[in-house]
């Protein structure tokens, strides 16, 4: 059902990776969409390592990376009960393995506060202020409650020395999140996310290694579109963007090719 008579609790499935991916996600709610996959791309996991991702919503994020890098042993961190039971649910219809834990990054379950990681994922609500969405499930995961640098804080937490904390957020968010990581994360690397070329960027992804003393990277920007404006009804991504959004390849923070 996709009508605005949708019944509450109602959900739609979205094809994520070219249909290499099969989500069910809420017809009234919060929907993933480009951001988890470009968050998901950028996590320089490798098989064997272990993932966590704060605030994962119905999976989008942590299941795209299970599905480009097998052998992850995967977890997410969820707040919202549907949410994590629709996460649960998505791994176990694409025949993927992701340890679900309910709860607040704020006051971190003991199921996780003992563990720690080779990588933290998230993409944090993108507005700390404005009038919130009218399904409370979408206004939880698309405004802020809980401050930037808390979830910065609860990244570093779970993370073990030396590993990476990944992030998508807001470009005008970015002093604030790198000001949170001060003298605790370095090596960071910046890509901006511009829609088009010549546009200033809108989105940013940031890796930080935990305990590295190393100075920030600023990358070239990936460019998600290739016509200079939207002009047609068809899709007009850049060959870096649809390698990306549509055959699952990695975002390498150490160099971006952009054509």
């Amino acid at each position: 059902m996709t009508s605005s008579t949708a019944e509450p609790g109602a959900t739609r499935c979205d094809a994520f990776l070219g249909g290499a991916l099969l989500l069910e996600q809420p017809v009234r709610g919060y929907r993933a969409g480009m951001d988890a996959v470009l968050l998901a791309a950028a996590c320089p996991a490798r098989p064997g390592e272990r993932v966590l991702e704060l605030g994962c919503g119905a999976g989008a994020a942590v299941l795209a990376l299970s599905r480009r890098v097998a052998g992850i042993e995967a977890a997410g961190l969820e707040v919202q009960g549907k949410y994590a039971a629709l996460a649960r649910a998505n791994a176990a219809g694409n025949g993927l393995s992701l340890e679900v834990v309910e709860g607040d990054l704020a006051a971190m379950p003991e199921a996780l506060r003992g563990r720690s990681f080779d990588h933290v994922i998230a993409n944090p609500p993108f507005f700390a202020a404005g009038p919130s969405a009218p399904d409370a499930g979408r206004s939880r995961a698309r405004h802020e409650t809980t401050p930037l640098a808390v979830w910065a804080d609860a990244g570093l937490r779970r993370l073990r020395p030396g590993g990476w904390l990944t992030l998508i957020l807001p470009a005008g968010r970015m002093g604030s999140l790198l000001a949170a990581l001060e003298g605790r994360g370095g090596d960071a690397r910046v890509l901006p996310v511009a829609p088009r070329d010549g546009r200033p960027a809108g989105r940013v992804i940031v890796a930080a290694r935990k305990g590295a003393k190393a100075p920030l990277t600023l990358l070239p920007p990936l460019v998600l579109h290739a016509q200079a404006a939207h002009l047609t009804d068809g899709e007009d991504l850049t060959p870096a963007a649809q390698a990306v959004l549509r055959r699952g390849a990695a975002l390498s923070l150490a160099f971006v090719q952009t054509g």
